[in-house]
């Protein structure tokens, strides 16, 4: 079984009130909350504009691109391209923007405290 404790001691409570009242914690969620809301936001306008388009134009749907090709299936493999995408991006950002700043504030908490 694994240890996750540290070598210094794990945190107290106090510590972790610290931390949530901190300027860096407020700004490490400002900025989480400035990516994650219109991000979301942009895929459920893009999910639910599918599932419109699927049900009130059936006949746009169908329209054949080439083959047996038709918008809908575009659409729907768009879906599947768009949820990898975002998740590629965030992925990316969170290494560069959320990580340090949490490892900081890791720091604080289990190091010298704040």
């Amino acid at each position: 079984m694994s240890d996750t404790r540290s070598a210094a001691g794990d945190p107290d409570l106090s510590s972790f009130r610290d931390v949530q009242i901190s300027p860096d914690f407020t700004e490490l969620r400002r900025r989480f909350r400035r990516f994650v809301f219109p991000m979301t936001g942009l895929f459920l306008a893009w999910y639910f504009l599918y599932v419109l388009l699927a049900d009130y134009a059936p006949g746009f749907m169908a329209t054949k691109v080439f083959g047996n090709i038709n918008i809908a299936l575009l659409l729907g493999l768009g879906q599947f391209v768009s949820t990898f995408a975002i998740t590629m991006i965030y992925v990316r950002w969170a290494n560069r923007q959320v990580d340090p700043a949490a490892e900081r504030m890791r720091q604080l908490i289990e190091g010298e405290g704040l």
